[in-house]
């Protein structure tokens, strides 16, 4: 006997073959111009595949009576769906246009599961959660500017509702602690960061390592029985807290020499995956293609697809191996590095990247020439002019064109910037001259 859920969602699929197949097709497309690092990215196309894109996200409300996202009714259309989207964002951040609705479903999920991280641990700072309320508020300023309300803006509304709901209840645990509970919780958030420290550890940690912060935890303990006489606001939670790191204490202790068997691969991924979004953070400005970070995107969500009640299991005995808090140490670490660098991104199309990135170091050199005072002489500053007479010489008309004539995104920024160092220089050459 088939059960309702069952042919509900086989009623579904037949309904939504022709949208699943359009969004395939889509998808394809998309991976296509992903692979290509040859030329860069038609922002014309990436604008026809985003409509495109709409018109099959309008059929699927239509089908699904306006709840695209409901448990009940997701399937393999949902995770195309998704992975359109997330690449949709990547490639509007890679034309420089970071700041329309399409760029912000990538940031939304990586805050969305950043918050996750943070929940299931349960040590957070409130300058950690502002952060985070900061970047949604911006994001929301982003998607209620959008004037068209598509079904796309919908679903990115409703994203973005799921994370401000998480940081709300974030938000309201941190403030339940009492003010004299407060130094007492910011210690433990000190403890769990340190743990984080020495699992990121290149060359590992030692039993020694995790004593000193055992033994920490225990004066702690011990203290804070009369800060608990009074019975002040914060306390079950302070307790929780306290009962959660001795245990991944002794779970990190536990892993010191390795993880278990069945964890093993999946740490090493994740530092793999850590090593390399590092790597990427320090030379993103020059070397990365948005549309990179949908490979980790990919990664990561694989690994999470993994945990079962908020636990990684063995798959053969289905115990909970020792090592859980390595993995959640290295996923938090991870998303932690993503959101900074989305964050950090700046509109301009990646065909005028290698312009703004050349003035952005005219400018900090020019700076750091500042900071030393008066210039020797104006020839010191001759590398400079002619480094920017060249940048100035490749506008047309006063704008910077691709290969093919275009003109893209983060003009303004661009001619800023460059205005920016023709003032610095002016002045330095005043103060040579003078």
């Amino acid at each position: 006997m088939y059960t309702l859920k069952y042919i509900i969602l086989n009623i579904y699929l037949r309904v939504e073959i022709p949208v699943l197949e359009q969004l395939i097709t889509i998808r394809h497309k998309l991976s296509a111009l992903k692979k290509d690092r040859e030329t860069y990215v038609d922002a014309n196309l990436i604008v026809s595949l985003y409509e495109e894109t709409v018109t099959q996200i309008e059929n699927l409300d239509h089908i699904r009576t306006g709840d695209i996202w409901s448990t009940s009714s997701r399937n393999r259309l949902n995770d195309v769906l998704d992975d359109i989207m997330a690449l949709l964002s990547l490639f509007f951040m890679s034309i420089g246009r970071n700041r329309e609705s399409p760029a912000v479903y990538v940031q939304l999920i990586t805050v969305e599961r950043y918050l996750d991280q943070l929940a299931l641990m349960g040590t957070y700072t409130d300058t950690i959660l502002l952060e985070n309320k900061e970047r949604l508020q911006d994001i929301e300023e982003i998607l209620y500017a959008d004037q068209t309300d598509s079904c796309f803006v919908k679903v990115l509304k409703h994203k973005l509702k799921k994370c401000n709901d998480a940081l709300s209840s974030l938000l309201l645990t941190i403030q339940e602690v009492s003010p004299e509970l407060k130094p007492l919780h910011d210690e433990l958030i000190s403890i769990r960061r340190q743990m984080a420290l020495l699992v990121q550890k290149t060359n590992g940690y030692t039993a020694s390592d995790i004593n000193e912060l055992q033994e920490k935890l225990r004066e702690l303990d011990n203290s804070k029985q009369k800060l608990f006489e009074s019975n002040p606001k914060g306390k079950a939670l302070i307790e929780g807290l306290f009962e959660q790191l001795f245990q991944e204490a002794e779970d990190l202790k536990a892993s010191t020499n390795s993880v278990s068997e069945s964890l093993a691969p999946i740490v090493d991924r994740l530092k793999q995956i850590k090593c390399q979004l590092e790597r990427l953070a320090l030379t993103h400005r020059w070397t990365l293609r948005e549309t990179d970070l949908y490979t980790f995107h990919l990664q990561l969500q694989e690994v999470e697809k993994l945990r079962q009640n908020g636990k990684f299991k063995d798959p053969e005995s289905d115990t909970i191996p020792e090592g859980q808090a390595v993995v959640n140490f290295l996923l938090r670490a991870c998303y932690r590095i993503m959101t900074k660098m989305l964050s950090e991104n700046v509109p301009v199309a990646e065909a005028l990247m290698p312009v703004h990135n050349q003035l952005s170091t005219v400018r900090r050199c020019l700076m750091e020439v500042t900071k030393w005072g008066k210039p020797d002489s104006v020839r010191d500053l001759y590398p400079y002019q002619m480094k920017l007479a060249s940048i100035d010489n490749m506008r047309v008309n006063g704008t910077f064109c691709d290969e093919e004539g275009n003109i893209p995104e983060g003009q303004a920024i661009c001619v800023a910037l460059l205005n920016e160092c023709y003032d610095i220089l002016h002045e330095l050459i005043a103060l040579a001259d003078s």
